[in-house]
């Protein structure tokens, strides 16, 4: 019988599958995100990788998403990441876009350039977003 695959297992081995072009960005975002913040943890959620607070917070109902921080969407080779509560993050940089009902932003990357000159302002957002964790 075939040991089942860690969380961070399962996100290698998606990644892995991925188009070179494509693998290469996910894997520099992935790791701009994880070393963000020492309590940002990676799963396989929504078919995709993504992130999540691992710390303690407060119970709240499952269907809030409270823990998820970023989920991306890697929909015909377009990576997009999706924060599912990034409206509660104010963010003046303009790197998350839309404005949904459900409280969720979105931003996009184009190629790995994109992703370097974005880092900053991903990285702020997603500190930004952990001081507002509900402990």
């Amino acid at each position: 019988m075939k040991a089942k695959l860690t969380d961070q297992e399962q996100v290698i081995e998606h990644i892995k599958k991925l188009k070179a072009t494509v693998a290469e960005v996910v894997e520099t975002l992935r790791q701009i995100i994880l070393s963000t913040d020492k309590e940002i943890g990676e799963r396989i959620k929504w078919n995709n990788p993504s992130f999540y607070y691992t710390g303690e917070m407060r119970e709240f109902d499952p269907k809030e998403y409270k823990r998820d921080i970023i989920v991306m969407n890697l929909f015909k080779d377009r990576i997009m990441l999706v924060f599912p509560s990034g409206g509660k993050v104010n963010d003046k940089s303009g790197l998350l876009e839309g404005h949904y009902k459900d409280g969720r932003r979105i931003s996009i990357f184009k190629d790995l350039s994109d992703v370097k000159e974005k880092q900053k302002a991903l990285q702020k957002i997603i500190r930004d977003w952990l001081k507002l964790v509900d402990k």
